[in-house]
Order: C-alpha cells, then sequence, then structure tokens
C-alpha cells in the first residue's frame, strides 16, 4: 500500500499499528526483491560462464569451440612448430632387390658418333621407380574327379578350406575392404566407386557387408582374449560417448591400455552397462576415468583425469574469479612437474614432498571453502528439494571427497596424469557418427566395435593393420600375449 509522508504522519498520530503493520510489509517485499536479484545476478554469471565455454575450460570438444580462437595452454615455445629434436623422419629410400631392371645402353658417342656397343661401361648410375599397378589376380582352383576302376566310386580333388564358392574375392581384397570400412571410415557407397575406378570391378554393398560380417566372426576369440587380458591389467583406461544405433541413442564403451583396447556398445551409459561389459566387475587394479559415479561403484582403486579436472578448474577461475580453483590448478601442474622429473630418473618421489603436497592441497580446499561460502545463493522460500549448488561448489565438493584418487599420479608413478588414451581410443568412433550418422543394425554396430577394437590392439603393438586383416581372414589373426 502505497503511503505519502502526510498520511504517514497522520496514522503515527491516529494508528500506530498500522504504520508497523505497513513498515513490515515493505521490509518483506524488500527481502523478497533482494533474494530476487542475487538469483537473477548468479543466474547471469551462470549463463555467461555457459557462453563462455570452450574447449581449454570444460569438457565440451573442440569440435563445438566454433570460430572462437581458443588460447592453448601450453606455453610460448615449449614446442616449436615443425619436427621436434631427435624426431625420425622419413623419405623413400632405395631397394636391394627391385622387382624389374630397365637398362639404359649407350650406343654411340654423342660427340663423334662412335660406336660404343662393344665397350664395356666405366660405371652404371642407379635410379628407381616406386609405382604399383592396379588389377586384380585371379587363381582359378581346378578339382580332378576320378572313377575307381575297382569299385566304380566317383572321387573328387580337395578344394582348399577358405575356396568354397564358384566366384568368390579372396582374402586380401576382403581385407581391403575391411580396411576401408571401419579402420579409414569410408562410406559403402565411396568404396564400391573406389573398386570400380580402380580395379575395374563392380561390388555391391551386400558384398561389403559380408566382408565385415566374416571379419566380425573371425575375430569373436581374439575380442575374449583381450577382454580376459584387461581384467588382469594393473591400469586401464575407461570412458564411454554417445552412439545412434538404427537411430536411437546408444553408448560406446571402451577400456584400454597402452597395448590393448576392447569397444562394446550398450543402450545403457551406467553400472549396468559396465557389468555388460564383462570386465570392471571382476578387474582388480587401478581404472582411470573422469569422476564418473557409475565407476566408482566398482572395488578397484581409482585415478582421476588430471586433465579434465585443470579444464575445469580453468573455468571456475574465468567465470567465477575464484582464487582456490586458480592456486589448485597451479599445484597440480607443479606436482606433475616432479613426478615427471622423478619418472625420467626412475625413482619416486620423497615421503617428506608428497606429504608436503597433500598439506598444500588441504589448505586450499579449506580456503575455497571459504570464498565460495560468502558467495552461497540463496534460495526462493517455496522452492521444495535439496538445494542447487554452484559449479564452482560441486567441484571443490569433488576434490574435497576424492583427495586420493586425484593424486594417485602422485602416489604411483605407474598411473597416468590424464586419461587421454581412452579419449584417443574413442576419439575416431565419433569420427564415424559425423560420417555416417547412424548404424543400421545392432549386428553392424557390434561388428564395428570388435574389429575397430583388433585394429587398435595391432596398432598398439606395432603391427599392419592390413596384414592384420588379411590374417583374420587367413585364420591366423594377430592374438596378444600380455596386457
Amino acid at each position: 500500500m502505497a503511503v505519502n509522508r502526510a498520511e504517514l504522519l497522520e496514522l503515527c498520530r491516529t494508528n500506530p499499528e498500522a504504520v508497523v503493520d505497513i513498515i513490515e510489509k515493505q521490509d518483506r517485499v524488500i527481502t523478497q526483491l533482494t533474494e530476487r536479484i542475487v538469483q537473477l545476478e548468479a543466474r547471469i554469471v551462470e549463463l555467461e560462464a555457459r557462453l563462455n565455454r570452450t574447449s581449454r575450460n570444460s569438457s565440451q570438444p573442440p569440435s563445438m569451440d566454433g570460430f572462437r580462437r581458443v588460447q592453448s595452454p601450453r606455453k610460448k615455445g615449449e614446442r616449436p612448430p615443425g619436427g621436434q629434436l631427435g624426431h625420425k623422419g622419413q623419405t623413400l629410400e632405395m631397394v636391394e632387390n627391385p622387382d624389374e631392371i630397365a637398362f639404359h645402353r649407350v650406343q654411340v658417342c654423342q660427340g663423334c658418333r662412335t660406336s660404343l656397343v662393344d665397350e664395356d661401361p666405366v660405371k652404371i648410375e642407379r635410379r628407381q621407380v616406386h609405382d604399383t599397378e592396379f588389377r586384380i589376380r585371379v587363381t582359378e582352383h581346378r578339382a580332378e574327379h576320378k572313377r575307381c576302376p575297382e569299385c566304380g566310386m566317383m572321387n573328387r580333388g580337395e578344394f582348399p578350406s577358405d575356396v568354397q564358392f564358384p566366384v568368390q574375392y579372396g582374402p586380401n581384397l576382403k581385407a581391403l575392404m575391411v580396411y576401408l570400412c571401419v579402420y579409414q571410415l569410408v562410406p559403402y557407397d565411396r568404396i564400391r566407386e573406389m573398386f570400380s575406378d580402380i580395379f575395374g570391378r563392380s561390388l555391391s554393398t551386400g558384398t561389403l557387408v559380408n566382408a565385415v560380417q566374416e571379419s566380425y566372426r573371425n575375430l569373436a576369440g581374439v575380442e575374449e582374449r583381450i577382454r580376459d587380458l584387461l581384467k588382469d591389467s594393473k591400469v586401464i583406461h575407461v570412458d564411454e560417448t554417445g552412439m545412434r544405433v538404427t537411430g536411437i541413442r546408444q553408448w560406446l564403451h571402451v577400456a584400454s591400455t597402452d597395448f590393448l583396447t576392447w569397444y562394446g556398445h550398450h543402450k545403457k551409459r551406467g553400472k549396468r552397462a559396465t557389468d555388460d561389459m564383462q570386465i570392471l566387475p571382476r578387474f582388480k587394479g587401478t581404472m582411470v576415468h573422469d569422476f564418473r559415479a557409475s565407476y566408482f561403484r566398482y572395488p578397484s582403486r581409482h585415478a582421476i583425469c588430471n586433465a579434465h579436472l585443470l579444464r575445469e578448474l580453468n573455468g571456475i577461475s574465468e567465470n567465477y574469479q575464484h582464487t582456490w580453483s586458480l592456486d589448485l590448478h597451479d599445484l597440480i601442474l607443479e606436482i606433475k612437474h616432479q613426478v615427471d622429473a622423478a619418472r625420467a630418473n626412475s625413482c619416486s618421489l620423497s615421503s617428506s614432498t608428497i606429504a608436503d603436497f597433500e598439506a598444500r592441497y588441504v589448505r586450499i580446499l579449506e580456503s575455497g571453502l571459504n570464498e565460495i561460502s560468502s558467495e552461497e545463493i540463496p534460495d526462493s522460500p517455496t522452492k521444495r528439494g535439496r538445494k542447487k549448488q554452484s559449479k564452482a561448489r560441486n567441484l571443490l565438493d569433488r576434490c574435497r571427497k576424492f583427495p586420493p584418487e586425484v593424486l594417485a599420479f602422485m602416489h604411483n608413478l605407474s598411473i597416468p596424469f590424464t586419461n587421454n588414451l581412452a579419449e584417443r581410443d574413442i576419439r575416431m568412433a565419433k569420427v564415424q557418427q559425423k560420417i555416417s550418422g547412424t548404424f543400421r543394425s545392432e549386428n553392424g554396430a557390434s561388428a564395428f566395435c570388435r574389429i575397430r577394437g583388433y585394429i587398435s590392439t595391432t596398432r598398439k603393438n606395432n603391427k599392419p593393420v592390413l596384414d592384420s586383416l588379411i590374417g583374420a581372414f587367413r585364420g591366423t589373426p594377430f592374438i596378444p600375449l600380455h596386457a
């Protein structure tokens, strides 16, 4: 109720109780408006932080940065452009035993036209041209049929086990189909065009699908072997990302080491999916991941990806101007430099150094509590349920809850600083989704996961990809021996 000065003075004289009531109502309105302003200001900060998100200060992938120039965290001059010191270059070199030798003889002297046919050469100058022929070599198999003169039985010569049809493609060409489809991620139609242009043969989509499915069946034992080796590993990296199968959102899960890669797809993202993977429930080593809650439900030891943590700390420092996040960012990098130096000298950090780092870690988080508590956002009195926390508070709570996991790389030098291995292993699956969009069947998605895991494993073991795929069709695939 709006009251002017004269009316208020009159009310004070005639009805002081009404004046008190008016003042209390105005105080309540001011309090409500103040709380609303604080909430809206916090909302503005949150929306601005969302607009400022980049691959440097969040888990957002670089592909979503758009045209914004994101400053690299690498220091200037740390790694100059071009080949690095000690990098072994690659160049085309001569071979000792060429497939063909073409002689270019000297017949006559270019000066006086004297015949040089019978003269011995003073020296031979060599030049080599490396090239290939794009042609398909056809091998015809002929099996004899003979009738026994004694009993009259008809006998037939045995074809090789891999020659099952009157006309078929051999293991080399089928491996090339799978190589282009699953490894190079070339769409089926473009593979068909490629075969037509290079070999002059028209492939059907069914032929390509059959080659992929045959490779998928042949690699069942290898996939099981990779799964068993991962269970017994000391350290594994795990991650997941979205993928589309028959147009429906599913999840691609990866478990990997420096020498092994296993992929699997599932309709779920959490523990139900990782249980069906049959790796994590029996894994007893250290699992490196990015704070996902479902991974903490397994009894193995855990290590947090500090690359994710550093990006999130950057985001808090840039968007909310917090000091504790900047201090923690610098501390983690300082620990990393000490650990890298210790690894180079094949030793570990001293107990006093570890204790000092742990104490500084705790002090920074305590200062963060004081910094955030002064910025707590009051919720509306009518709002029900648990109070929503800010991103800074959520990150601070995580760091306070999991200090051994955040600093696991400091206590055990065999544990990596980041989960980048799993992220690299999963990256090409995202490229496949951008190229092809969706898998048209569950079986196609399963085939991609198994074959891609086999290819990644062979590359990590320095085996040629195409030769390894040929071996899979010949019944002699590469089988890893250790994790």
